[in-house]
């Protein structure tokens, strides 16, 4: 029997949308107000998905313990309070919340091994949510 966890996660973190490729009017035309020269910041909601069989000796998917300390010391440690842009993930790719969302399944579907990886999904606003769930397509 197969089952799937979610389990949510807030952090906190700021970013500039600026593509290098890019004149300065086609930046301000692309992104708008991201495109602010200080950056701006936000809280994000992170959603991670994972599945498997319930374990018949303890009734769970994962341990809740290990899917929570991966993501602090992998996720929230590496991207709370910070500049995205300032990051080694972003230095050639634009840090929009598309491709946080990319970055951070990348990193769970790599190192997290208890439960196979759904989804991720972010909440940018109350307006934006975008999740992936590998294979190249992301929805918004």
């Amino acid at each position: 029997m197969k089952a799937y966890l979610t389990r949510r996660y807030m952090f906190s973190a700021s970013h500039r949308l600026h593509s290098d490729a890019m004149s300065p009017d086609e930046n301000v035309a692309t992104y708008g107000k991201c495109n602010n020269p200080y950056g701006h910041g936000h809280n994000y909601a992170l959603e991670v998905t994972v599945s498997g069989p319930v374990d018949q000796s303890t009734g769970m998917v994962c341990n809740l313990v290990d899917l929570d300390g991966f993501v602090h010391t992998q996720i929230l440690e590496r991207f709370d309070q910070q500049n995205l842009n300032t990051l080694p993930e972003f230095t050639e790719t634009v840090p929009t919340t598309e491709n946080l969302c990319l970055a951070i399944y990348d990193i769970l579907q790599r190192g997290f091994r208890q439960a196979h990886l759904e989804k991720v999904r972010f909440e940018e606003t109350m307006m934006n949510s975008f999740e992936y769930a590998g294979g190249g397509e992301l929805r918004r």
